[in-house]
């Protein structure tokens, strides 16, 4: 069994969409209260669902690189705050 995909709620989908096309995804749907993006490397997708009510979300999601020093000086140029930069 292989997982296709994880649906996350937000409240600003114009923001969320940014953030995830800076972060390097490619946005494969695009809706007012959909966008659905999929990863630079294997086949995994997610999406992003736009919601009017107030919600609360403790998902986590973990992406993987093998070049996190330079993905993270690449995002803090693009204008990414992190609130911890990576340690070992």
């Amino acid at each position: 069994m292989e997982m296709n995909q994880v649906t996350l709620p937000v409240n600003n989908m114009e923001k969320a969409v940014d953030f995830y096309l800076i972060l390097g995804f490619t946005q494969i749907v695009d809706t007012p209260h959909y966008a659905r993006f999929s990863c630079p490397k294997g086949s995994s997708t997610f999406s992003l669902s736009l919601e009017s009510e107030e919600f609360k979300n403790g998902t986590i999601i973990y992406f993987e690189t093998e070049e996190l020093d330079k993905l993270v000086v690449s995002l803090v140029g693009k204008g990414i705050e992190f609130e911890q930069l990576p340690t070992e």
